[in-house]
């Protein structure tokens, strides 16, 4: 499907694209920031199983129903300056976040894939958000989400790029073959669960759209992302400078660095303060999987 839109493994064209008319790109990009509070509402309520649709929006404080009118996206938020009109307490800025979210992902839809991709793009990209959002706050990736994903990527394949079909079944189906393989393969390893199958039917569903060349991409790069964050936490757990380690004994010191499981790519044990307790706190790879999956789409598999 890469291949018709913009070149298999290629950067899709740069800058605004004219060939869709005008008035469509402006309508999605108006509808992105109400698809966005759309999101944010799926993020917080599917890992409780709360009602997404039915239920009507309230303040999380007071509870009081809130109107229309208190809900146009950003605006609302804007004007109420990040508060209740009701009781007045603060709102927060996770609604705003997702709206300006949402509207990025169109925009970057609008500006780097050719005007056919665009609304495949954005279907994509906020399943992504979702998704990303949804396994960070609740190590959880729905199947009401990442099954629907994979069979809308296969669906975009066969309207965009009919004769890429086969690689991207093949790439749906090794993505949840080698994840899943790769998790009884720890388990066996280490004797517990590391990798969930959520994050298969992700990897799958990156197949699905990207085909099966681009597996190895998705992974490499979820992985370099998810390094990233395990280092991130250590510095920030591990802010000792030069002059304060001297300060503390040799061997006090290897003690805390102990405490850490270098080898455990899933789980991370971060020592708390000098004492050495620890506490296990998991990785929520799918997050990396979505943001792997994503900048593979708008800019192509580098080598390919």
């Amino acid at each position: 499907m890469r291949k018709a839109a913009a070149g298999w493994g290629q950067a899709p064209k740069r800058g605004i694209n004219r060939t869709m008319p005008d008035t469509a790109l402006v309508m999605m990009l108006v509808a992105a920031p109400a698809i966005g509070s759309f999101l944010g509402t799926l993020v917080l309520r599917l890992p409780e199983g709360q009602p997404v649709v039915a239920a009507r929006s309230a303040c999380p404080h007071c509870h009081h129903p809130l109107a229309a009118w208190d809900m146009v996206p950003l605006l609302s938020w804007l004007l109420l300056r990040g508060r209740c009109r009701h009781c007045g307490a603060a709102i927060g800025a996770f609604y705003p976040g997702m709206e300006l979210a949402a509207l990025g992902i169109a925009a970057a839809a609008v500006m780097l894939v050719p005007a056919a991709v665009v609304p495949w793009s954005c279907l994509l990209g906020w399943a992504l958000l979702a998704l990303a959002l949804i396994d960070r706050r609740a190590f959880l990736l729905p199947d009401v989400l990442t099954l629907p994903l994979l069979a809308l990527g296969l669906a975009a394949t066969a309207v965009l790029d009919t004769e890429a079909l086969p690689a991207h079944l093949a790439g749906a189906g090794l993505g949840w073959l080698a994840f899943t393989l790769l998790a009884a393969g720890y388990r066996a390893l280490r004797g517990r669960e590391g990798l969930g199958g959520g994050d298969a039917k992700l990897l799958a569903a990156g197949g699905a759209w990207l085909g099966w060349p681009a597996l190895p991409a998705i992974m490499f790069g979820a992985a370099v992302l998810g390094l990233a964050e395990v280092l991130m936490r250590r510095l920030q757990h591990y802010p000792l400078t030069l002059n304060q380690r001297e300060r503390i004994s040799c061997c006090s010191f290897n003690r805390l660095q102990s405490n850490i499981r270098s080898d455990d790519s899933i789980r991370t044990d971060i020592a708390l303060g000098g004492g050495g307790h620890r506490s296990d706190e998991p990785i929520a790879f799918g997050t990396w999987l979505a943001a792997a999956i994503w900048l593979l789409w708008l800019f192509g598999v580098p080598g390919a």
